[in-house]
């Protein structure tokens, strides 16, 4: 994976997250003021109820106004202007919070002008059944109001506690995004090592390539000159060893050149250097030469191409590189006697190339994985064809550096056949003084 695209998915992957946690943020931010605001207003209604009732028990009015007074989030004062009894402001209270669905712990006090302080406290849990008097009741300091005379304070301690129970399905998903974010923070640090990793691996194997290139070419010279011996060339066992060594030279040398490709391709230090290429004139060699390889394997080779020059613009090198690929994978998977049918055809300007086998055929699932870097179509435990994988992605490469079309088709048992779509280099004729 390229360095561009490492940053552009990094980079993508903390604004998405960013924002993820934003919204996240806002949403558990707004339902903590949702149900703080329906706390509170659920409050002021359960006290004004009480303030009701106990003006009612009293044959007194309630203020006109200012009945009950916020003096923190979780602190009401109520203004009575009657006497309050407090096994009765219990009673009433656990009533009310009842009544409007509010299970919440409270503790209360009730103002007494002769001390000028707030008395007779206690605590009153929720899970408790509403019997008056029947509540456990502490000494606890509640802060009176110098602007009333009659008058009692609730105080919610456990309010906190009761609104992120409310809220337990935020908290769970936000808790999930956490998890999320944790995830995704250790993904990057993995992709980033196997980066690393993989670079490290892919300068290795490009080196290693590299210093293959010396002791190949000292194979190469030590063969050339053991074939033209005079005594090895007498003697049919040695000839044929001198022939091996320099087949094998041959064989090795060109998986290394198609490593050093691919690497030259990755990198993007490979140059393209388009010109005019008769396709008339680069094929026909290469399908005489391999023609010559069907023979020996006792099968047969056809090619139909249009009576006509057929102009590409190309770099030659790559170009009959590519063609050499193609007809080479169709030889090798063609079958023990391979049936090999190379056909070209020119429309709308374009020159469609067909190289098609007569081998067992791909399933469908791997059809897509086939220009994949190092994939080679399963064969179980059978290994007859050797290779790295590297030929078609090299082929799928080049013409993607070309802008041209390449794709698949086949079917199990039926062979495969290779498509290159090739726009023709549009014509060149003197046009007359």
């Amino acid at each position: 994976m390229h360095s561009h695209v490492i940053r552009r998915v990094i980079v993508l992957g903390v604004v998405a997250i960013a924002g993820i946690v934003g919204m996240q943020t806002y949403w558990v931010a707004t339902t903590w003021d949702l149900n703080d605001t329906e706390f509170s207003q659920k409050a002021q209604l359960a006290l004004y109820g009480v303030a009701r009732q106990l003006a009612a028990e009293n044959n007194a009015d309630l203020p006109k106004r200012d009945i009950v007074r916020q003096r923190s989030s979780n602190y009401f004062i109520v203004n009575t202007e009657s006497e309050i009894n407090a096994q009765r402001l219990e009673y009433l209270m656990q009533q009310e919070l009842q009544r409007l669905n509010l299970d919440i712990d409270f503790e209360y006090a009730i103002f007494n002008c002769a001390t000028n302080e707030m008395a007779y406290g206690g605590y009153c849990y929720a899970e408790v059944d509403l019997q008056p008097g029947a509540l456990p009741r502490t000494d606890r300091a509640l802060p009176p109001d110098d602007d009333l005379l009659y008058y009692f304070g609730i105080k919610f301690p456990t309010r906190t506690g009761y609104i992120w129970q409310k809220m337990q399905l935020v908290v769970f998903l936000s808790a999930i995004l956490l998890l999320t974010v944790a995830f995704f923070a250790y993904s990057l640090v993995v992709i980033l090592r196997q980066r690393r990793l993989a670079h490290m691996q892919k300068e290795f194997i490009d080196n290693m390539t590299h210093e293959f290139k010396t002791p190949l070419s000292t194979i190469r010279v030590a063969a050339t000159v053991l074939a033209r011996d005079g005594k090895v060339a007498g003697d049919p066992r040695l000839s044929r060893y001198a022939q091996l060594i320099y087949t094998q030279y041959e064989r090795l040398n060109g998986q290394i050149e198609k490593v050093l490709q691919i690497a030259r391709t990755e990198k993007g230090s490979f140059e393209i250097k388009q010109e005019r290429v008769d396709l008339q004139s680069v094929l026909p060699p290469l399908l005489a030469s391999a023609r010559a390889r069907v023979e020996e394997q006792h099968g047969h080779l056809t090619w139909q191409l249009p009576e006509r020059p057929l102009p590409l613009l190309a770099d030659p090198l790559h170009l009959t590189n590519i063609l050499y690929n193609l007809l080479d994978n169709a030889i090798k998977y063609g079958g023990p006697d391979p049936r090999i049918a190379v056909i070209g055809r020119v429309a709308n300007e374009h020159l469609h190339l067909a190289i098609s086998d007569s081998g067992p055929g791909i399933a469908p699932e791997h059809q897509d994985k086939l220009f994949d870097k190092f994939y080679r179509v399963p064969t179980g435990d059978v290994h007859d064809v050797k290779g790295f994988g590297l030929g078609l992605y090299y082929v799928h490469q080049i013409c993607r550096a070309h802008r041209w079309d390449i794709r698949v088709e086949s079917k199990v048992g039926r062979g495969t056949t290779l498509h290159l779509r090739l726009p023709l280099a549009p014509s060149t004729k003197a046009v007359p003084a």
